[in-house]
């Protein structure tokens, strides 16, 4: 581009080493000669220069988006980001490495959560059934990451609302609101394993990364519900209830199996309870351990999602109802502190690198971002409108967010903490998973 109009920029007439103005009035006649010479060749080059110069903003601009700091993928590598829509039963399956929409994929009605599997190109997609019916059949969907299609769809109990898998990916538990109970599926056979009452109305359902701790928030009841689980003998029981933590909701567990925390939604308060454990010099535990209840720590108001720190050390509650996020240390069961970060934060979530927390608020066009080693707010990102839940990619490089107002999907830029593009998606996004994996 520079060379270009280098070419075309005008130039004085070349003058021969042996012709000088030998007066005054010869050479003001000379320059005048010289200025007509000079605007006569920009009016020619004029249309030849402009749609260049027009053009140059936009070369830049091109320039400043490509891809040269992305992540180098082997040409085995594929990675998706998976949308569960719940208005068109549907689920979109983003292409992360080309950033495009690559199909969007039928599965059962009203999809409401999508899991991808830890250790298996396969990704699970929960659907609800009828929203209308409290008691519908609701389904598993399991998704075959390789060829985007539908494997298998399992029965998933009655109007089921939240799902976790155990770390083999061998079972997935479910929370079955239309029956109280907690449907345990066998993903290597496909078929209920088995049905355990629960005497309450799930809401939330989480599996400690031992996998051998079970949890299920009870909003109605104000409870969290432990069980047991020893998959090898196909045998889940209950184990322990702790009451008094009202909309008990969201729940979050520690790296190390060693302690949950459930956020109290129709209070301000979260509980943090005490996992059992047996002593096992191999994981590094040497004494024996039952469930209890350590305390109910005072937050913000309406306290809703828990973001955990991939390390375990902290845990940022989000205050729905005082704008603000609580920092609490893990291990002690201390507030550190409370901090503004906007009207009615939703979903967090924190970076791999624990620096980072990302709030939404489904009540604006934004998503705030919180340094956790400065304790502040660091400023916020443009999206789409009504920003839900997150997942990053697996490089890290990109953070993707739901935009469940204008139906989209926002790819955010890590590095820049900027909006880098917007993506269609079906009607009604509310869920979303990352999966990434090498084909043979």
């Amino acid at each position: 581009m520079l060379n270009l109009l280098m070419r075309l920029r005008p130039s004085l007439p070349a003058i021969h080493p042996a012709v000088r103005p030998a007066q005054a009035a010869d050479r003001r006649a000379f320059v005048a000669r010289a200025a007509q010479t000079r605007a006569a060749q920009t009016r020619a080059a004029l249309p030849q220069i402009l749609p260049l110069a027009l053009l140059l903003p936009l070369i830049l601009v091109l320039a400043s988006c490509r891809h040269h700091d992305f992540p180098t993928y082997p040409a085995n590598y594929r990675e998706y980001l998976y949308v569960a829509n719940s208005g068109s039963n549907t689920v979109s399956a983003i292409d992360v490495v080309h950033l495009r929409l690559d199909r969007e994929i039928a599965v059962g009605i009203h999809p409401v959560a999508v899991l991808a599997a830890h250790q298996h190109p396969e990704v699970f997609v929960l659907n609800s059934g009828d929203p209308a019916n409290r008691t519908a059949a609701g389904s598993l969907s399991i998704l075959n990451a390789q060829n985007q299609m539908v494997a298998a769809t399992l029965p998933a109990g009655r109007a089921p609302r939240a799902f976790a898998l155990d770390p083999e990916d061998r079972f997935a538990y479910v929370a079955s609101t239309g029956s109280s109970s907690l449907v345990v599926l066998d993903l290597l056979h496909h078929r209920i394993a088995a049905e355990l009452p629960l005497h309450a109305v799930p809401d939330q359902v989480a599996v400690a990364p031992d996998g051998r701790s079970i949890l299920v928030s009870s909003a109605a009841a104000g409870s969290l519900l432990v069980l047991d689980a020893n998959p090898a003998a196909m045998h889940w029981t209950m184990r322990a209830q702790f009451g008094g933590c009202p909309g008990a909701d969201s729940l979050a567990i520690l790296p190390d199996s060693s302690k949950a925390f459930v956020a109290c939604s129709h209070g301000h308060q979260i509980m943090a309870v005490q996992l059992a454990w047996q002593a096992d010099p191999h994981l590094g535990r040497t004494d024996t351990r039952t469930d209890a209840l350590e305390a109910l720590l005072n937050v913000g108001q309406a306290p809703g999602w828990l973001a955990l720190k991939p390390d375990g050390g902290e845990l940022f509650v989000s205050n729905t109802g005082s704008n603000s996020i609580s920092e609490v240390v893990t291990s002690s069961d201390d507030v550190g502190g409370s901090y503004l970060i906007g009207s009615a934060p939703g979903f967090g979530i924190v970076s791999a690198d624990n620096s980072l927390l990302y709030v939404s608020s489904l009540q604006s066009q934004q998503i705030a971002v919180y340094g956790i080693d400065d304790g502040r707010r660091l400023g916020a990102i443009h999206v789409g409108d009504g920003p839900d839940r997150m997942a990053f990619s697996a490089a890290g490089h990109l953070l993707f967010a739901i935009d469940r107002r204008s139906g989209d999907v926002a790819a955010v830029r890590t590095d820049t903490r900027s909006l880098f593009t917007l993506l269609s998606v079906g009607r009604e996004p509310i869920a979303i998973a990352d999966k990434s994996f090498l084909i043979p």
